[in-house]
């Protein structure tokens, strides 16, 4: 069973459903015991990067993360469960993060003369080899929303690039932890595989 962490934030149901359509079992929680429990564990997010911290923080979750990824757990991050990974974030001041991948979240340029959050279709650009995006054949395009992104101290860890104005990281991978910049639950058949590689990724455990 896979377990989605339900900490008041986050496209939940999507996410829930887009593992059902490829097979797979997967529970809405904020239960540590589910959590421990489970086989795979989904961190989603969408807002505000504070916010979820102290919801975080406020379910007692944040250390539940820890666990989980300590226990070399499948982890897959999603948008704002990508930032949370990270030491800190930019988003209305500084703010602590999980700490888990070294690095801040940051906002993109003010210069870029482009529409700022990023909304749509982009392409990303891969940067290693990765289970996660096995079976994907040419171009790989996904599904932003987001006005920040991850800044990694360890250059490593970036399993995926893509191009809005500058080049920036859009997923990462670390031994058992993977997380994505985009919605794969919102990114038709290609998306749908991706959460299918992590399912497998899973099995394979």
């Amino acid at each position: 069973m896979i377990a989605i962490i339900d900490y008041g934030m986050g496209n939940l149901k999507n996410v829930k459903k887009g593992f059902e359509k490829v097979g797979y079992q997967a529970k809405i929680t904020d239960s540590e015991k589910d959590i421990l429990a489970a086989d795979g564990v989904v961190l989603p997010g969408v807002g505000a990067f504070k916010d979820a911290m102290n919801n975080l923080e406020e379910a007692n979750l944040v250390e539940v993360i820890k666990d989980v990824i300590e226990e070399d757990k499948p982890f897959l991050g999603i948008c704002l469960g990508l930032q949370l990974l990270f030491t800190e974030s930019e988003e209305f001041g500084l703010t602590p993060g999980l700490d888990i991948i070294e690095g801040r979240v940051v906002k993109f340029p003010d210069y870029l003369d482009l529409k700022v959050p990023q909304i749509g279709w982009n392409e990303l650009n891969l940067k290693q080899e990765t289970k996660l995006y096995q079976d994907l054949e040419g171009e790989i395009y996904q599904y932003f929303v987001h006005s920040y992104y991850v800044a990694p101290q360890d250059k490593d860890v970036i399993a995926t690039t893509t191009d809005y104005g500058i080049e920036f990281v859009s997923s990462i991978v670390k031994d058992n932890i993977y997380a994505v910049q985009f919605h794969p639950e919102k990114s038709s058949q290609q998306g749908l595989q991706i959460l299918k590689n992590f399912g497998q990724i899973i099995e394979e455990e």
